[in-house]
Parts: structure tokens; C-alpha cells; sequence
């Protein structure tokens, strides 16, 4: 009788289910795109009803008229494909100390893969919107109540106009060549490359023209950096992403064996791009540089390696550091903030060589 073999498959780390929070488990991958099952899930409601025979998408505000497309309109524009890493703005907010409230991600509230879909330009150029626009507000079909008000609110975002005319901001309907899946955003979701992924609207229902800033909790209150512990004071905006870097293997208290490793992960930004990643092997007091590819896309995240041959036996404290190309680098300590976003501090493991 042939001996059966058995392929595992990692599960995402639940963070929560109602509504459904769960994470990409990123050290036991080593591709550079997920498929939809291993891709994060982030939501602040639960998922919405859909009716895909009667889905339209509705554009409004300040335009000469009203506008509603179909899907079938969508495919007839001109399309782009992407390979974009999206990353939660609260990924890797169990790290910060002191500790911040809100869903304690690991490092795994982040994925990439290619999107294709139609650059929102392209569809806002249909309305012809007035020159007093200022920012454009994108709607999608999830709502519920906060925990701050006894209103219901849907999930809004708006970008500023120079973003939103961005040829590579996109409003995309497929993912990895497939249709989008319904947790990820079916029909239709935004994708915003190099901004966090609070951005990239899911289930996107209506886009509207504005000519002032849009207030929405989501954008007034949440998604906003609060240095202050106590007050509101210094807040500023959640947008681009910070450089950062994790390593995947070996992972934290790992025991290891033998003479010679691959440390590998993963480095990333939201402006410029990757031009160096550094390790060290003895807590940050000397560095050896990693080698790795550069991108073919400046939204995709770059897989770095470090061959070790570490010299002797015992417990050693190992970090990474990526530095992008309009000078960002890692420090050593994260940017700390009330809500607990953009953490980007130096990742960090510990692990023992017999």
C-alpha cells in the first residue's frame, strides 16, 4: 500500500469574529502573494448583504450629473494590474509598549497579491466634477454602530483629490485573476497603493465629489495618530505607510540546531523603495546587510536572506532594519500612538543554537 502523504496548511490567527479579524499566518509562508484563503481580514462590521443582479455604482456631489455603472460598464474601461502589499494600519499593534487598545495584530495584518481593475480617474473624468472639488469620498455597503456614538454609520473614507486622480489608484474587481472574493471586498473595492489599508474601501457602494475635508468617524476619529495619551493634541492623519521589515524565520524563541541558517523575511515602504535591509545578530551592535531582489512594482514588498553561520552555541537576540529610497529607515524603538497604527520599530527575535 503507497505511503499518504500529508500537506498542512496553516491557518490565519483569529483576532476576532464578530466582527470576523484574522491574520495572514506570514512566518510559515514563503510565497510573495496570497491566495484568498491566507489573505488578512479586517473588518469593523459585519459583512454585508449584496444583491450582485441589481449592483450598481452610484457617483454624485459636485458633478454636472448623477452617474450609475454597472459591472459590465466597469469591464469596458481600460484596465490595470497591480501587485500591491495592503497592510492594516494597526498591524504589529501587540508590540507597542506601552500597550495600545484596539485588535493586538501580530505581524501578519498584511498580504499582497495583483489587482486589476480601473483607475478611479478614469471613472471620476465620466462626471465631469466641479473645480471646486477638494476630495473624494468613497462609500462602501458594510455599516453598524460604534462604540462612541448610538448612531449607524457606514465604512467611509475619503482621499484628496491628487491621490484620487492617481492613474494607479484603482477601483479593482479581481484578484490574483479571479473575480474579488465576497470577504475581500465582491464586486468592487478600492485600492490605494502606498497608503495603509484603511484606504482601500471594500464593497464599494457610491463615490462622492466634495469640496471640503470629509469628517467620517472613520477618518475624523479613527486612523487618526494621537501621540498624546490624554489629549487630542498633535493628532495628524493615518496615510502612507511607514518602511518597515519582519523576518519570518527563525521566529521568536525558536531552538535551532547545526552550524549553518537562512534568516529571511520580508521589507517594505510606501514611499520610494527598498534599498537596503540590515541584521543583526548581537541586539543592534553591529549590522551585516541582507541581500535581495528589487521590486518590479513599488507597491509589492521585497523577500530578503541572510546566510548565518553563527560561531558558537547559546541564545542570540536578532534584528532586522530596512531603510527606503527618500531616506526612511527603522528605529529601534516605534512612534508610539493612543490608537496603536503604523508601528514599524526594528523587528525583533530571540532564539537558542544548540
Amino acid at each position: 500500500m503507497p505511503e499518504r502523504k500529508f500537506t498542512v496548511k496553516p491557518s490565519l490567527t483569529t483576532r476576532g469574529l464578530l466582527p470576523e479579524n484574522q491574520e495572514t499566518p506570514l512566518e510559515f509562508l514563503q510565497a510573495d502573494t496570497m491566495n484568498n484563503y491566507q489573505f488578512f481580514r479586517r473588518n469593523h462590521f459585519e459583512y454585508p448583504a449584496l444583491n450582485q443582479a441589481s449592483y450598481r455604482l452610484l457617483l454624485g456631489g459636485l458633478i454636472k450629473q448623477p452617474v450609475s455603472l454597472s459591472l459590465q460598464d466597469l469591464y469596458r474601461f481600460p484596465a490595470r494590474t497591480l501587485k500591491v502589499a495592503l497592510e492594516c494600519a494597526g498591524n504589529k499593534r501587540g508590540f507597542f509598549e506601552p500597550k495600545a487598545f484596539g485588535e493586538q495584530w501580530g505581524k501578519g495584518a498584511i498580504s499582497q497579491g495583483y489587482w486589476r481593475g480601473v483607475p478611479l480617474a478614469n471613472i471620476l473624468d465620466l462626471t465631469g466634477f466641479s473645480s471646486h472639488a477638494e476630495e473624494i469620498v468613497i462609500k462602501g455597503y458594510d455599516h453598524g454602530g460604534r462604540k462612541d456614538s448610538d448612531k449607524t454609520y457606514p465604512y467611509a473614507r475619503s482621499l484628496p483629490l491628487e491621490k484620487a486622480l492617481h492613474l494607479d489608484t484603482i477601483i479593482a474587481y479581481e484578484y490574483n485573476g479571479q473575480p474579488l472574493s465576497y470577504k475581500h471586498g465582491y464586486p468592487l473595492r478600492l485600492i490605494v497603493p502606498g497608503w495603509y489599508a484603511m484606504a482601500s474601501v471594500k464593497w464599494v457602494r457610491q463615490i462622492s465629489v466634495i469640496g471640503t475635508a470629509f469628517n467620517g468617524p472613520f477618518q475624523a476619529n479613527d486612523y487618526m495618530y494621537y501621540p498624546n495619551k490624554e489629549t487630542d493634541e498633535g493628532a495628524f492623519p493615518v496615510t502612507v505607510q511607514n518602511v518597515n521589515s519582519t523576518i519570518q524565520s527563525p521566529q521568536d524563541m525558536e531552538e535551532v540546531s547545526g552550524r549553518r541558517h537562512r534568516i529571511r523575511g520580508i521589507a517594505w515602504t510606501g514611499q520610494g523603495s527598498i534599498t537596503r535591509v540590515e541584521i543583526s545578530l548581537d541586539d543592534g551592535v553591529s549590522w551585516n546587510e541582507a541581500a535581495f531582489h528589487a521590486s518590479s512594482s513599488p507597491y509589492e514588498w521585497v523577500s530578503w536572506q541572510y546566510e548565518w553561520k553563527p560561531d558558537r552555541a547559546g541564545e542570540y537576540s536578532i534584528l532586522s532594519k530596512a531603510t527606503d529610497s527618500t531616506g526612511r529607515t527603522q528605529e529601534r524603538k516605534a512612534f508610539w500612538n493612543r490608537k496603536g497604527y503604523g508601528y514599524n520599530a526594528m523587528d525583533h527575535v530571540k532564539v537558542r543554537v544548540h
